[in-house]
């Protein structure tokens, strides 16, 4: 239901922008633009044509570039940057928080991050440089240096003085995080537990030791399982020796889970998820066509199964109608099945230790349903044709491509994670092709030996 709302929201944005933007008048594209989080600026951009697009850019607050910039996907903010000037960039994202600066760090021009650099005190460009030393995928590139730590041996009237002589706290700063004197992490105190208890309270009776850190290396998809399992909205960061490095908040959680999606949503298609919807032509056609031609090799494959059986389909021609049922239906299934295994998979909810076991489940799923839609489909064929054999081939051949069907379901995207590909990447192509081979192959055999005299 909040999905829903969130889309006609952006739907209705879209529409009144484009109509203000048709109409020549700037002044209401520029009040309804000013009235939206960066984040909804960012939706709203991916989904302008180029053209709409650097208007609407041009209109943007300056003080929000940077945070729109960093909710775009690559492409888009490829092409926003290309209309930006050198000092409009660096005027964009020195104020950015370190771990978003770092996000945007490899699309930005060296001479920018040089002056971004020039331009910091010296803890923070140490912090930043420390930051774009880790893998982009992993929790260091993910993490914000900016943490408030406090110590055992004060009181909680020690800490609430410092908060006030601060002035201002991190964003979405639910704990502080104990550590000792060689600033190891030790624990986190809440600030709800320091509103509530006794100004006089030492914090070494109020802090909880037992939420883990998130050692600095651990992927970032890791990192997103881990604060969906603990309900987190920040946890601490700390290198191999357990000395407090920075923080993970969860509106960066929040980004990789979508990320996540996107990606298998867009992968399992052969796209990127960081493709611009209004990219030019020659450049998606290129990104497209390794997947499109590597589907056209299966589909010469199918089409050769075919071929065998030409001389059976021109005697029988009830067959030529039939086909694409069996073959379609062994599809359809064993997408079923590859929708379960990419996400299990994607979740650490699959491997090795029950793969057997989903494979023997998701057989004996197949042929109940075989068994069941065969029938239909037998009994369906018999009052069509009149046929009880071509009834029976029929009904064994979906049977049987069924239960290839959830075999590919299972075993393609655990081939690929096995070789060290993403097993979301263009799986259906293969699926597609091994219900599609076996399909054909197993209706018109079969119609060859039952059929044929």
């Amino acid at each position: 239901m909040a999905d829903a709302v969130h889309h006609d929201k952006t739907a209705r944005q879209l529409r009144l922008l484009s109509d203000a933007l048709d109409s020549g008048r700037l002044g209401p594209v520029r009040r309804l633009v000013n009235t939206l989080s960066p984040a909804e600026i960012g939706n709203l951009l991916e989904s302008l044509p180029p053209a709409k697009r650097n208007i609407v850019w041009g209109l943007v607050d300056p003080e929000d570039d940077g945070e729109v910039l960093v909710h775009v996907g690559d492409d888009v903010r490829e092409s926003l940057l290309a209309e930006m000037d050198h000092d409009e960039i660096i005027a964009a994202v020195e104020d950015l928080d370190i771990d978003d600066l770092a996000e945007l760090a490899e699309d930005l021009p060296d001479t920018v991050i040089d002056e971004v650099l020039k331009s910091m005190d010296r803890e923070n460009r140490e912090r930043l440089e420390k930051v774009l030393s880790y893998d982009e995928d992993s929790a260091g590139r993910l993490m914000n240096p900016d943490v408030i730590t406090v110590r055992t041996d004060v009181t909680v009237d020690v800490v609430l003085r410092y908060l006030r002589l601060r002035g201002e706290i991190p964003e979405h700063t639910d704990h502080l995080f104990v550590v000792s004197r060689r600033h190891q992490y030790l624990g986190r105190v809440s600030i709800a537990a320091l509103l509530t208890h006794d100004a006089s309270t030492p914090i070494n009776e109020l802090f909880d030791d037992e939420q883990p850190a998130i050692p600095v290396d651990t992927p970032s998809s890791v990192v997103a399982s881990m604060f969906s399992d603990h309900d987190w909205i920040s946890a601490p960061v700390v290198d191999e020796n357990n000395i407090l490095l920075g923080r993970i908040t969860i509106d960066d959680v929040v980004d990789i889970i979508r990320e996540q999606a996107e990606h298998q949503a867009l992968s399992a298609a052969g796209l990127d998820e960081d493709e611009d919807m209004f990219s030019p032509v020659a450049r998606a056609a290129r990104r497209r066509v390794l997947w499109l031609g590597i589907n056209l090799c299966t589909a010469f494959l199918a089409a050769s199964v075919v071929g065998r059986f030409e001389d059976t389909i021109e005697k029988i021609v009830a067959l030529a109608v039939l086909m694409p049922i069996v073959a379609g239906m062994g599809g359809n299934a064993g997408t079923q099945v590859l929708a379960l295994m990419v996400r299990g998979l994607a979740l650490g909810q699959v491997s090795r230790t029950n793969a057997n076991l989903l494979l023997w489940k998701e057989a004996r799923v197949a042929m109940l349903n075989g068994l069941a839609l065969g029938g239909v489909l037998a009994g369906a064929v018999w009052l069509w044709f009149g046929d009880w054999q071509l009834s029976a081939v029929i009904f064994a051949a979906l049977c049987a491509n069924l239960l290839f069907a959830s075999i590919a379901g299972v075993m393609v995207p655990l081939t690929l994670k096995r070789l060290g590909f993403d097993p979301a990447l263009a799986s259906a192509i293969f699926l597609t092709t091994v219900t599609d081979v076996m399909g054909f192959f197993c209706f018109l055999g079969l119609a060859t030996l039952v059929l044929l005299p």
